[in-house]
C-alpha cells in the first residue's frame, strides 16, 4: 500500500538557538513565564475576551459558551404534530360550548369552509395554587404540574398548511429549506456529550409531514444535523443500525478510522469541503456511539418503578428515552407523537383526541416527575405543542348540523403551546384567543417570537446567532422576532 504524504509542519517563526544570545534567553524566559502565570489568571476569571477553552474543546459539538447566563441547558421539543385543537386541551371556551350548533358572529379564512360551533366534548377544571384550566383530556398532567406549566394561549402563525407551519416552528421559515432550530442551537452551545448526537430526533415509526426538512441542518454544516432514531423497537441495536461492528473489535476499528481520517484530512488540507468535514466528524460518532448508545437507548436499564411510572405506550418510551439522553447531556431532543399528522381531528374529535391524549399524557406526565427528581428540570425546557391549532367550527363538508363524528379544520390564527422547566414561569397563563378561540387577541405570540425565548433561556441572542451564507447573515428567527420576557420567571 503506498504511504501517504501528510502536510509538512509549518516552519517556526522564532529565530534558532544558535541566534540568541545568553542574555536574550534568560530576557525571553522570564518574561514569558510571567505572561504565561498572567494568561491563567485572566482566564480563571474569564476577563481574556475569549470564550474558556479546555482540554476537549475541538471539533464542532465541542460545548460552547453562551452569550450570556443560560436558564436552560437542554430542550425537550414534544410535538404534537397534526394540530391539537386549543378549546378542547388548555383553552376553555364556554361561550363556545353555550353556542354549539350556532353560527358565529366571527368567521376567518381557514383552508376549507366552516360552519356552525363546534363546543368541546371535554370538561375543564382548575388545578393546582395557580387554578390552571385544563381539559380532561390532561387531567393527570394538570393534577400533578399544574403549577409548573407556562401556557400560551395566544400562539399564532403564518399559514393552515401542515408542510409549511411545521417548516415555520421548526426551522424559522415557511417554504424555503433552513436549518432547524435544534441544529442552531448545537451550532451555538455544542453539546456536553462527544459520544452522543447533539441533536436527535424520536419517532415511533415513518416520517412526519416534511420529513427531514423538520431536522434538516441545511447550510450549517452536516454535523449538526438531528440523528433520526425510530423509536418502535425496544433494544438499541434495534433501535440503531449497524451500532455494532460484527467482524472488527474496537482495536481493529480505531486502527481503521484514524487511517481513513488521515487519508479524509489530508484531502481537506488542500480545499474546503464542509461536506467531507462533517463526514469525518460522523465517523468519529458513530465509533464512540458503540458504548454511549446502547446504554443512552436501553430503557431496561431502569427500575420497574420508573418504567411504571411513564407507562408502556410508544409516547411513553419516547418520553424515557429523552430524559435518558438530556441526563447524558444532548443538546436537544425532538419527540414526535407519530407518522404524518395524527393530531390532524378532521373528524371524530371526541375519540380521536381522548386516544391521542391518552398515549401521551402518562409519558409526559411521568418525564417532569422524573427530571424534578433527579434535578434536571430547572436545566431542561420541555416544549409542547402543533404546528397550529384547529377552528372553534366545524367544516362545512359535514353538513350544517354537527354530527356525534364532527371535526375541526386547521387554524393558525390562534392556538395554545405550554412550556415547562428551563427558567420559565410555572403555573402562568400568557395571552388570549377571543371569546371563541379562533384568534389570539391578547400579548400575541408568534412563532418567531416563540424562537427568540427559547433561545434566550439557552443562553443565545437570537440576533447574533448567524451563520453567513450566499453572502447574507442568516438566523432562526430571519428579520423577526422579540423575547417574551413575561414567560421567564
Amino acid at each position: 500500500m503506498t504511504a501517504v504524504a501528510l502536510p509538512p509542519m509549518p516552519r517556526s517563526h522564532f529565530p534558532s538557538p544558535s541566534q540568541i544570545s545568553r542574555r536574550d534567553m534568560l530576557r525571553r524566559c522570564g518574561a514569558g513565564f510571567g505572561t504565561l502565570g498572567l494568561a491563567a489568571l485572566l482566564g480563571q476569571h474569564s476577563l481574556l475576551g475569549a470564550e474558556p477553552v479546555t482540554a476537549t474543546s475541538t471539533g464542532p459539538l465541542a460545548p460552547r459558551a453562551p452569550h450570556f447566563r443560560a436558564r436552560a441547558k437542554y430542550v425537550i421539543q414534544i410535538l404534537a404534530n397534526g394540530g391539537p385543537s386549543q378549546m378542547d386541551t388548555f383553552d376553555p371556551k364556554p361561550l363556545l360550548t353555550k353556542l354549539h350548533g350556532q353560527r358565529l358572529p366571527i368567521h376567518l379564512a381557514t383552508e376549507r369552509p366552516t360552519s356552525t360551533a363546534l363546543g368541546s366534548p371535554f370538561s375543564f377544571a382548575r388545578y393546582g395554587q395557580s387554578g390552571l384550566e385544563v381539559s380532561e383530556l390532561f387531567g393527570p398532567l394538570a393534577q400533578a404540574h399544574a403549577d409548573d406549566l407556562c401556557v400560551i394561549r395566544s400562539m399564532y402563525s403564518d399559514t393552515p398548511i401542515h408542510e409549511n407551519s411545521l417548516r415555520l416552528m421548526n426551522c424559522g421559515a415557511s417554504i424555503m429549506a433552513r436549518p432547524s432550530i435544534g441544529s442552531w442551537i448545537t451550532y451555538g452551545l455544542g453539546t456536553e456529550n462527544q459520544n452522543l448526537p447533539g441533536f436527535v430526533v424520536l419517532v415511533p415509526k415513518g416520517m412526519p409531514v416534511a420529513g427531514a426538512d423538520n431536522w434538516q441542518s441545511s447550510f450549517l454544516p452536516g454535523a449538526y444535523q438531528g440523528t433520526y432514531i425510530e423509536t418502535q423497537d425496544r433494544k438499541a441495536s434495534e433501535l440503531i443500525e449497524h451500532l455494532n461492528n460484527s467482524d472488527l473489535d474496537r482495536a481493529a476499528q480505531r486502527a481503521q478510522l484514524d487511517f481513513a481520517t488521515a487519508l479524509n484530512r489530508h484531502h481537506l488540507a488542500s480545499r474546503s469541503d464542509p461536506a467531507l468535514e462533517a463526514r469525518i466528524q460522523s465517523f468519529e460518532t458513530a465509533f464512540r456511539m458503540q458504548t454511549a448508545a446502547t446504554d443512552a437507548f436501553d430503557i431496561d436499564r431502569e427500575s420497574a418503578s420508573i418504567r411504571t411510572l411513564y407507562g408502556d405506550t410508544a409516547q411513553a418510551k419516547q418520553m424515557l428515552i429523552a430524559r435518558r439522553l438530556v441526563e447524558r447531556g444532548v443538546r436537544f431532543v425532538q419527540v414526535w407523537h407519530g407518522t404524518l399528522q395524527p393530531w390532524d381531528s378532521h373528524d371524530n374529535i371526541d375519540k380521536s383526541h381522548r386516544r391521542l391524549a391518552t398515549e401521551c399524557c402518562q409519558g409526559i406526565t411521568a418525564l417532569i416527575t422524573d427530571l424534578k427528581q433527579r434535578g434536571l428540570f430547572d436545566d431542561t425546557l420541555i416544549i409542547w405543542g402543533g404546528e397550529f391549532g384547529r377552528t372553534p367550527t366545524v367544516e362545512l363538508s359535514q353538513g350544517e348540523k354537527v354530527s356525534p363524528t364532527a371535526g375541526r379544520d386547521h387554524n393558525h390564527h390562534g392556538f395554545t403551546m405550554w412550556l415547562a422547566g428551563g427558567g420559565t414561569k410555572g403555573g402562568h397563563v400568557h395571552g388570549a384567543t377571543d371569546e371563541f378561540g379562533f384568534k389570539a387577541v391578547q400579548d400575541r405570540v408568534h412563532v418567531h417570537d416563540l424562537q427568540a425565548t427559547v433561545l434566550h433561556l439557552l443562553g443565545l441572542d437570537h440576533e447574533r446567532l448567524t451563520y453567513r451564507h450566499s453572502g447574507r447573515d442568516f438566523r432562526l428567527t430571519d428579520v423577526h422576532g422579540n423575547v417574551v420576557h413575561r414567560l421567564i420567571a
